[in-house]
């Protein structure tokens, strides 16, 4: 998502990042301007001559050899050797001191062709099917910073309120105006400013529309618009589990900001179910090296027939560590993402996800020794009916083990958890007062308090 800021006069002004490059030529050596003696320049010209020799010399030498390998010799002063085509035509190019024109260069085909799929399209009319499908879009936040003003009373706190702008990218669905993109495209987690205060949508054809946030998983990253229109273009959508790795896939966006809508960009399926942890989420997803920048998520990722199988979601950054990276693109595979979006339109949330109903810290193998308490998952806190209450599990308790396997972290609990759904029946190996219980705790439903309101995201100290 790029990212724009309004300035006091409330024009909107993109935070820029220095792109720019330059390339500048090997500046050629000063020339030398000394007077050399004459000699100086015959000897050259010697030299110069030798070395020719070598090298007309060497290649006389590997057309003899391949006259050679044809059992044909021939010689200046045997000019009555008879010689079939083509030996003729190379012995004559040698007497006349040129090499016989190279074969015609083969038709080998291009990267499209061994990429693509069978029933593949030409590029230039994939673009063209998909582009009005493609729409921009431009969410509205509002931070609260905190400041310090000075006045009568001294040093004052205080909070004030700025808008910000970001753009990234949708993809139409229905003729009626639902529209999917990335949940991070309306809603902001890095300056916790949350759910966008106003959205819009721009088409191809440079037409604007409101749109109204439907509902967003931030887990998924995924995202539902709707707009007040009918008669749009909807996109065609494929299967993601067909793709290959190697298949060429093609990404259409807006990087950067409305300026380069509709960029498009091209390469392979790098890999497929990557496992990537996206600001502490853990996302299975498509890699590929089609260039995707900021502004591009939420746009569609094509396959070779104009399908879309994904829906471009991430990038590593041009600075990984102490690597330089590039052509690390990601996406959503579509067939995840039809189910959250269906998720998501009918229910206003995703259904399913298992919850415990406690919030706890991690107790390290230094916590343990210092507190004298066994690695787990420490309970700090239990919600009110919650399944951990509903259980018995109380503030204090320590999660060693979930369905027989240890754990020592919140991010282990959490990923055992999540094998189940809502209603199944785990049980928990908890530590209290130096004593190991088993406890059976029916799973509820994360999100039955979110009906016809969105997905919120949970703290990396909250186990649930």
């Amino acid at each position: 998502m790029s990212e724009f800021y309004s300035d006091n006069n409330g024009n909107e002004m993109p935070q820029a990042e220095n792109n720019s490059y330059s390339y500048e030529a090997p500046s050629a050596e000063p020339e030398n301007k000394t007077n050399k003696p004459k000699s100086s320049h015959t000897f050259l010209k010697i030299v110069a001559f030798a070395l020719s020799l070598v090298i007309v010399g060497a290649g006389s030498v590997q057309v003899y050899k391949f006259l050679d390998d044809s059992k044909i010799q021939v010689t200046e002063e045997d000019e009555s050797v008879v010689v079939p085509a083509p030996a003729k035509e190379i012995a004559a190019a040698v007497k006349q001191g040129t090499l016989p024109s190279s074969p015609p260069a083969q038709n080998l085909p291009s990267l499209f062709d061994i990429a693509s799929r069978t029933d593949a399209k030409q590029l230039p009319d994939i673009v063209d099917e998909i582009m009005p499908s493609v729409v921009g879009v431009s969410s509205t936040f509002e931070i609260n910073e905190p400041y310090t003003s000075w006045g009568w009373g001294g040093f004052q706190s205080e909070t004030r309120t700025r808008k910000a702008v970001g753009t990234g990218t949708g993809i139409v669905m229905t003729d009626d105006g639902y529209i999917v993109t990335n949940a991070h495209v309306v809603y902001d987690e890095e300056y916790n400013a949350g759910e966008a205060v106003d959205v819009y949508v721009l088409f191809s054809d440079q037409s604007k529309h409101d749109a109204k946030i439907i509902a967003y998983d931030t887990e998924t990253d995924i995202a539902v618009l709707k707009i007040d229109a009918s008669g749009l273009t909807p996109a065609t959508f494929g299967n993601s589990d067909e793709l290959r790795v190697g298949e060429l896939v093609i990404a259409v966006g807006n990087p950067l900001g409305f300026d380069l809508f509709g960029s498009v960009t091209s390469g392979i399926v790098s890999a497929l179910n990557r496992q990537i942890a996206i600001n502490e989420k853990n996302m299975t997803l498509i890699q590929t090296d089609a260039a995707i920048n900021e502004g591009n998520s939420g746009g569609p990722l094509l396959n070779s027939c104009g399908q879309v199988i994904g829906i471009n979601s991430a990038k590593m950054s041009a600075s990984y560590g102490s690597a330089s990276v590039e052509g690390l693109g990601f996406a959503i595979p579509i067939n995840e993402a039809k189910n959250i979006v269906d998720e998501l339109i009918y229910n206003g949330y995703v259904t399913g996800r298992p919850q415990i109903g406690i919030s706890g810290v991690d107790i390290t193998e230094s916590y343990s020794s210092y507190l004298g308490l066994p690695m787990g998952v420490l309970v700090r806190s239990v919600s009110e009916g919650s399944a951990a209450e509903l259980a018995g599990i109380k503030a204090g308790d320590v999660i060693i083990g979930i369905e027989d396997e240890a754990v020592t972290s919140i991010d282990e609990l959490n990923r055992i958890k999540n094998k189940y759904k809502a209603g199944d029946t785990i049980t928990l190996k908890i530590s209290r007062s130096n004593t190991d219980l088993d406890v059976r705790v029916t799973l509820q439903d994360a999100n039955a308090d979110k009906a016809g309101k969105k997905s919120s995201t949970e703290t990396t100290e909250a186990a649930e």
